[in-house]
């Protein structure tokens, strides 16, 4: 059968959704861009035109939609027209600013009580599972026998994490096992931390360095963000229970 011969009709569409028990996540989402316009009109939120070009123009960049033309194919791939587009960008805008203006003036009493949270550690790590041998390890680099790179290279199987020696990156506190957390953030920098056994796995970690929080734009919007969906699950929570 030629694709250009199917038929696809709105009830099949939703029946699709119903077998696909995806039905209750759009209805979700439906719920939730209603408690949105109902809270924004009742705080009085007004969006600019000049607030909604600029919104438009970031999505284009950030999507790859360089010219009309691209546009115009996104659309058609997505099924979707230009109001559709417009209604698009005025969610997304109206999701934000009503997200700081609800929330703009508690990020630094939650950043004060939470701040231990977002302190980050850079971390090389090494998972054994032989403790014996984790702690031979350890004092082999104690002593200076041979190097934690040495050892990254020889024990650690997965080839990209060999590569590098087993690099972990900048993780927060919140991203560790309690266990390990206490003893990498107890950690003086550089410095080896003697082998932690979590779950019959035996960690040796090189800390490098310990990251303190700074309450710069990036972190002020992922607080406001993260305040604004503990209020939106509260709110469903509410119509739904």
């Amino acid at each position: 059968m030629m694709l250009e011969n199917l038929n696809i009709t709105n009830e099949d569409i939703l029946k699709q959704l119903k077998l696909s028990r995806r039905l209750p996540k759009i209805k979700q989402e439906i719920i939730t861009q209603q408690i949105i316009a109902k809270k924004a009109a009742a705080e009085k939120i007004i969006i600019s035109d000049r607030e909604l070009q600029k919104a438009a123009d970031n999505f284009r960049i950030t999507s790859n939609l360089l010219t009309t033309a691209d546009t115009m194919r996104w659309l058609e791939v997505n099924n979707l027209d230009l109001d559709d587009f417009e209604t698009i960008i005025y969610q997304d805008v109206l999701a934000t600013k009503l997200a700081k203006h609800l929330f703009d003036d508690q990020v630094e009493t939650y950043f004060y009580e939470h701040q231990i949270d977002y302190q980050q550690a850079i971390i090389y790590e090494i998972v054994l599972d032989d403790f014996d041998l984790a702690m031979e390890l350890f004092f082999g680099i104690q002593e200076e026998e041979f190097s934690f790179w040495d050892i990254a290279h020889k024990y650690i199987q997965n080839e990209e994490l060999r590569r590098c020696g087993g690099y972990q990156g900048f993780l927060l506190r919140t991203q560790f096992k309690p266990e390990i957390s206490a003893a990498v953030f107890a950690a003086k920098p550089p410095q080896i931390v003697k082998p932690i056994s979590v779950d019959k796995y035996s960690h040796l970690i090189f800390v490098e360095e310990i990251l303190q929080p700074e309450l710069d734009k990036n972190l002020r919007e992922k607080i406001i963000q993260k305040l604004y969906e503990q209020w939106l699950k509260q709110q469903l929570e509410k119509l739904l229970n």
